[in-house]
């Protein structure tokens, strides 16, 4: 349903337009954030707080909407020295737009930047994947009327969140962003 270039298959140089229902993230059971999110949230309360839902869940992406995207993608991931913690989830730090960071850094700071751009928080959740070389990993998904897409500090590109080479975890709640669920159906 997507038309793909060759040569660039799983990722989106322009908005999707008809992406497959297949292509929307279904939510299954809640679940325990991570513990660093907490700890995130305690240090940047406005970033987590519940916000006013907007009425129509997922939003239409406009070619303005797809123009943000690509531009907050594609900053973030130029203005941050990526810098791997080996502390452990237990006592790492999220940080909103550090100098130097990794993937929660990233996935934060997309989502702060778009929120300050007028997005609704409801559209634009962090999500924790396990990459293909077994790391636990975050990533920022965008909800739109034509699918999830997924923003990811290891790609510049923006890809349908069913084609990002990951297994998928856990998400944060649309209406309540301090609650997580697992993924019930990972687009098979």
């Amino acid at each position: 349903m997507i038309e793909l270039q060759p040569g660039n298959a799983g990722q989106l140089d322009m908005p999707p337009r008809t992406l497959s229902v297949n292509q929307q993230i279904q939510f299954g059971t809640p679940t325990l954030p991570p513990m660093a999110y907490t700890m995130f949230c305690l240090r940047y309360e406005d970033e987590c707080r519940r916000r006013p839902l907007f009425r129509g869940g997922a939003v239409r992406l406009t070619e303005k909407r797809w123009a943000d995207l690509k531009l907050v993608n594609q900053s973030i991931n130029r203005s941050i020295i990526p810098e791997i913690q080996e502390s452990g989830p237990a006592v790492e730090t999220w940080l909103i737009n550090p100098g130097r960071g990794d993937c929660n850094d990233y996935a934060v700071s997309k989502r702060h930047e778009l929120l300050n751009r007028g997005w609704p928080a409801g559209t634009l959740l962090l999500s924790e994947v396990v990459t293909q070389m077994g790391k636990h990993h975050l990533v920022v998904v965008v909800r739109t009327r034509s699918g999830t897409l997924v923003l990811d500090n290891l790609t510049p590109q923006i890809k349908p969140w069913a084609r990002a080479p990951y297994r998928w975890l856990r998400i944060q709640m649309p209406n309540t962003p301090q609650l997580w669920t697992t993924i019930a159906d990972v687009g098979e």
